[in-house]
């Protein structure tokens, strides 16, 4: 059995659980940790984990919101980390005591019942990746922190059945906020964020019948409100908006079996 949940999405941190069950064992993996560690260890708290439970954190690319406190959380719990040689020389080329693993797009990671599969996605980081994993029966997609989509993600996306997305911002919220010119420009160009129209026509694109799940994610809180999220992505699914998940910054998502 493949389950996910955020623990938190928005640009004050970022993290995702994913869990593979099968036998009797479950495998997790933590996808970025963008929290200090005394608040990851209160986030997993409140679904009922500890990080003792974690068997590998992935970062997707060096930025706070969602490197965090990799390099905290590795060394107290030894856990292995896997992120770009990119991101690793963003950061500093820290080894995390042994425990580092190069990931590349293309090449997949086994964490124990997890299959890993990362890809390139544009945006303003050294060498960022999203993420498929697969438990070889379900596969969901996290595609968060991107400008644009490109033939390559949405092959990645191909045949899904839970999908984390981002929804950034509204264009226009955006384009009438008290952002600097720059900041605008970054948000909304091809390297900076999704925004809801973007993210829908992600969504629209890779539906099928089996994609049981699209949660929204990394929503702006200046430029962007959940009910223009919901929004956009019921009409690109064609369902109802009710039936739209939204990770808050606060609580994530609750799980849901992908």
């Amino acid at each position: 059995m493949l389950r996910f949940r955020s623990l938190g999405s928005g640009s004050t941190g970022n993290a995702t659980l994913v869990e593979a069950s099968s036998g009797g064992h479950t495998s997790r993996l933590l996808v970025d940790c963008g929290f200090t560690l005394k608040h990851l260890d209160a986030r997993l708290a409140r679904v009922g984990l500890l990080a003792s439970d974690i068997d590998a954190v992935f970062i997707t690319h060096e930025h706070g919101d969602h490197i965090g406190c990799a390099h905290a959380l590795s060394r107290r719990q030894k856990l292995p980390v896997w992120m770009s040689e990119g991101t690793w020389l963003a950061t500093g080329g820290h080894d995390f005591e042994g425990r580092l693993h190069l990931a590349r797009d293309g090449a997949e990671i086994a964490v124990g019942e997890l299959a890993v599969q990362p890809f390139t996605v544009p945006h303003d980081a050294r060498e960022p990746l999203q993420l498929r994993c697969t438990d070889g029966a379900r596969s969901l997609g996290i595609l968060t922190d991107l400008g644009h989509s490109t033939p390559h993600v949405l092959a990645r996306l191909a045949g899904l059945d839970a999908l984390l997305l981002e929804c950034n911002h509204d264009s226009d919220m955006l384009a009438a906020s008290a952002y600097p010119a720059f900041l605008k420009l970054r948000v909304g160009g091809n390297y900076g964020h999704l925004s809801n129209a973007a993210a829908a026509a992600i969504a629209r694109t890779v539906h099928h019948g089996g994609l049981r799940h699209v949660v929204a994610a990394h929503l702006s809180e200046q430029n962007n409100r959940p009910e223009l999220v919901r929004r956009a992505l019921a009409e690109a699914l064609g369902a109802h908006e009710d039936e739209m998940l939204t990770a808050t910054a606060a609580d994530g998502s609750p799980w849901l079996d992908a």
